[in-house]
């Protein structure tokens, strides 16, 4: 009995050294990629309130900032649902402020982390396939086992069509669905799976029950 607590001991320590995850609770995780790996609320809202201004239109950054967090047609319902091409201008004043994306600090090495432990990524995004690009410049694209874009041609979040498509080609039972909108929780459930409502990376490891890496 001594020598298996020693044993457990020891185990817990090499887990916690090299920053392993101690437990594996879900085999697959599906990801949002704005606002959950990627950092871009700011450059978002900023080429939102640029595109409103070349309109004519003022608005304030930090209530914009909010609208977005909600949803961006939420956003561009409430401050231009009647302007033609709006959404068209501002996904190209947006790409050229993403021309130099940035991802909150810990997401590649989650990431990594899930593919060590066996597990699978995938990501769905209301972008077009310039998330293919985002994921290639900040260097996590073979981090992924799929990714649904925009150009799939999936109702968009919160419907569960393209969380189903996943779920039924890849069979995914034990998955973890993690975003930073109510509406990824909404789609996550209404397809079946458990949902984790992204505050910061810190947080999410901890739920994970992952270290970060010694430096």
């Amino acid at each position: 009995m001594q020598a298996l607590l020693i044993y457990l001991a020891l185990l817990a320590l090499f887990y916690e050294k090299c920053g392993i995850m101690k437990v594996m609770d879900y085999q697959d995780f599906i990801w949002d990629l704005g606002g959950t790996l990627l950092d871009n609320y700011e450059t978002s809202t900023a080429a939102f309130v640029q595109t409103l201004a070349i309109l004519g239109i003022e608005a304030s950054h930090d209530e914009v900032y909010q609208a977005l967090k909600v949803s961006t047609d939420a956003a561009v319902q409430l401050y231009a649902p009647d302007v033609k091409d709006f959404l068209r201008i501002y996904k190209a004043n947006e790409a050229k402020e993403l021309e130099h994306p940035v991802l909150f600090d810990g997401a590649k090495e989650l990431l990594q982390k899930i593919i060590r432990q066996g597990g699978r990524n995938f990501l769905i995004s209301h972008r077009n396939n310039q998330v293919l690009d985002i994921l290639s410049k900040t260097g996590i694209q073979a981090f992924f086992t799929e990714v649904v874009t925009a150009d799939n041609g999936f109702k968009r979040k919160p419907h569960p069509e393209s969380m189903n498509y996943l779920k039924n080609k890849y069979q995914l039972h034990s998955c973890l669905v993690i975003g930073d909108r109510l509406l990824d929780m909404e789609a996550g459930q209404a397809a079946g799976f458990d949902t984790y409502l992204f505050e910061d990376m810190e947080h999410l490891m901890n739920h994970l029950h992952i270290n970060r890496e010694k430096e």
